[in-house]
């Protein structure tokens, strides 16, 4: 008799509530508000953009869509998808495919997580 093991990764996800706070306070309400929602859509598009680079083995131009949503993700503080971008360049630098599939897999569930986080936020005064 066999056994099938499910696997159902999950990822801790955490906005800089601080890096927020500063943004709003930098740029008011209405202009955070502006930014933080253009950041968020940008994210989602970069990140489906990344899955389908990847899917068609166009790792230069993936290295450069992830680089990208590192700068994005700092910007409206989401750190840890930051780190993680930074680890799919770090793969793609070392040419290593199997560990760039599984970190891209964790990508997008870190990049989903948090753009939930940072939705749910939205409703709160920082």
């Amino acid at each position: 008799m066999s056994f099938i093991t499910h696997i159902n990764p999950r990822e801790a996800v955490a906005v800089n509530n601080d890096r927020l706070g500063a943004l709003y306070a930098q740029l008011g309400d209405v202009s955070a508000e502006d930014v933080l929602c253009r950041a968020m859509e940008e994210l989602a598009l970069r990140m489906s953009h990344c899955e389908r680079l990847f899917r068609a083995d166009d790792f230069d131009a993936l290295r450069k869509s992830a680089r990208s949503l590192i700068a994005i993700a700092e910007q409206i503080g989401m750190d840890i998808l930051a780190r993680v971008a930074a680890d799919v360049t770090y793969c793609i630098d070392r040419r290593d495919t199997v560990a760039l599939a599984a970190t891209l897999n964790r990508l997008m569930r870190t990049g989903e997580g948090s753009l939930t986080a940072v939705w749910d936020l939205q409703d709160i005064t920082l």
